[in-house]
């Protein structure tokens, strides 16, 4: 974590939200027990694998007086968020271990709703570098790194067997490819590219890739908005050119990660950027998919060389109020342990946040991306780690979604950006 950037945007916290003079500054802050033990409650993300109940049972069945009951957060990152939000502001102890989007650990940790972690409990030395860095506050740990993932670029390998194409590395040769395919009669009918481009989080993830990848970024090392640069200009054309153009189809304007997933299963595109998890369901031979087999991953193109996705994932931390943190955090030490991730990995599509795990033979041959998965996580650039994140990433969205629609320019909606980010973290 860079110390000169949470020096100077954790001073912004005191007037963003009402309740938070109750939760730390100007109020008293209700105490949790940093040693209480006893039966604990984690709020999570809902897993349709089933993979954690499963993992959650064991270890109930080995502590019988520190059962942990699972409760399912909200769907969505701002209803999430949202929950987790309320929780923190009421001083509640409902939960115990929560799931944070990793952009939130520094905002969640400068309020003091999590508590920090004793690094010598949890074996950090495994995790991917980044990822745990991305874990830290003021150069503590707040939380640990439970899933992680970078963005691959899901391409159909029949189709470029057609054409004798190899996998793009650059836009250029994505377009170039995708215009050949197009010629074809398999392409007919198809487009060539789309990743998430609706008004919400993906669009902002979708425009950091873009920065970064035409060798940018939005905020600089000191926590200063840097999209008035070349190669943040760079990073939206590729975007906004691409829906000009034709090379992204207009409906990709409405495109979350599931509507691309699907339009890509439907033989819809030549190409689609997403994550790990839609994997397994483009591979499904049920008849869902129309492009088992026919498909692979390589790393998101570039504007010279290989892209640079935006850092996913999803941490554990403790929640200050909570009366039994002690056996909150030896949860958080199972749930992220080498033996149980590989379990865990196993049972489900979601990437670790362990290195060893990408090494494992089994699971390479149970899910052949990971070794693109793994390049990806360790080419990726971290999201920016601002304590008014959210705010920040509803300033990107409207201004890139305004530039895809055609109703701002490049120029100006990036000039707009620039303003507005910088009034931001103005003081802080």
């Amino acid at each position: 974590m860079r110390k000169s950037t949470v020096a100077r945007l954790a001073m912004a916290v005191a007037g963003v939200l009402v309740a938070t003079a109750c939760g730390s500054g100007g109020g008293e802050q209700s105490q949790g027990d940093p040693n209480g033990r006893g039966p604990i409650t984690f709020a999570t993300i809902k897993d349709g694998t089933g993979t954690v109940p499963e993992l959650v049972e064991k270890w109930n069945e080995e502590h019988p007086d520190e059962k942990v009951t699972l409760v399912d957060l909200p769907e969505g990152a701002d209803s999430q968020r949202q929950k987790l939000v309320q929780q923190a502001q009421t001083q509640s102890d409902a939960y115990d271990v929560i799931t944070i989007d990793l952009p939130w650990n520094a905002e969640f940790a400068a309020r003091r709703w999590i508590t920090e972690l004793p690094e010598e409990q949890f074996a950090v030395d495994g995790f991917f570098p980044k990822v745990l860095e991305s874990s830290r506050y003021r150069d503590s740990l707040y939380s640990i790194p439970h899933f992680t993932g970078a963005a691959m670029l899901y391409f159909r390998e029949d189709l470029l067997e057609k054409v004798d194409a190899e996998p793009p590395t650059t836009w250029e040769q994505m377009w170039e490819i995708c215009e050949k395919v197009l010629a074809t009669p398999e392409g007919e009918g198809m487009s060539c590219y789309s990743g998430q481009h609706d008004k919400y989080e993906g669009l902002t993830v979708n425009f950091l890739e873009a920065v970064a990848s035409a060798g940018g970024q939005v905020f600089d090392a000191e926590g200063n908005p840097t999209v008035d640069t070349p190669e943040a200009k760079e990073g939206l054309s590729f975007l906004v050119d691409g829906f000009r153009e034709g090379n992204i189809p207009a409906d990709a304007i409405t495109y979350k990660e599931e509507e691309g997933r699907r339009a890509f299963q439907q033989g819809r595109l030549v190409f689609h950027r997403n994550w790990a998890y839609i994997y397994n369901l483009a591979t499904a031979e049920d008849g869902s998919s129309k492009v088992a087999g026919k498909f692979g991953v390589t790393v998101i193109p570039g504007q010279n060389e290989p892209g640079v996705s935006a850092l996913g994932g999803n941490n554990l931390a403790v929640s200050s109020f909570s009366t039994k943190q002690a056996t909150a955090r030896d949860f958080i030490a199972y749930l992220t342990s080498l033996d149980v991730q590989l379990e865990h990995a196993k049972g489900s599509a979601y990437p670790m946040t362990r290195t060893d795990v990408y090494e494992d033979a089994g699971l390479q041959e149970q899910y052949p991306y990971l070794t693109v998965l793994q390049e990806g996580i360790e080419r990726a650039q971290e999201r920016p780690s601002i304590i008014r994140y959210g705010d920040a990433s509803v300033v990107i969205q409207n201004h890139v979604y305004a530039a895809l629609k055609g109703e701002s320019s490049v120029e100006d909606a990036l000039s707009a950006m620039q303003r507005e980010l910088a009034e931001l973290t103005q003081g802080s």
